[in-house]
C-alpha cells in the first residue's frame, strides 16, 4: 500500500470506540508507530499538541500491535 495516498484518516478517540478500547491504552501501544506505519498527528485549535490519527494501514498496524502486546503479557 502506497502511504502517500491516504484520502481519510480516524483519530485515535474514534478508532479506540471502534475497537472497544481505551484511548489512552491505546496511544501508550502506538507511541512508538511512524508515518510509514499509518500514524500521522492532527492539529487543530482544541488539540495545538496534537492528536494521533490514523489511515486504514494504520489502524491495520495498531492492531497487529494490540495482538503483539496482548501475547506478551500474558
Amino acid at each position: 500500500m502506497q502511504i502517500n495516498k491516504v484520502h481519510s484518516v480516524r483519530t485515535l478517540a474514534l478508532v479506540a470506540e471502534d475497537l472497544g478500547e481505551d484511548a489512552d491504552w491505546l496511544a501508550d501501544i502506538a507511541v512508538d508507530m511512524e508515518p510509514e506505519d499509518g500514524l500521522i498527528r492532527v492539529y487543530d485549535p482544541e488539540h495545538p499538541d496534537g492528536t494521533m490519527a490514523f489511515s486504514q494501514f494504520g489502524i491495520e498496524s495498531l492492531c497487529n500491535l494490540i495482538e503483539i502486546h496482548r501475547s506478551t503479557t500474558k
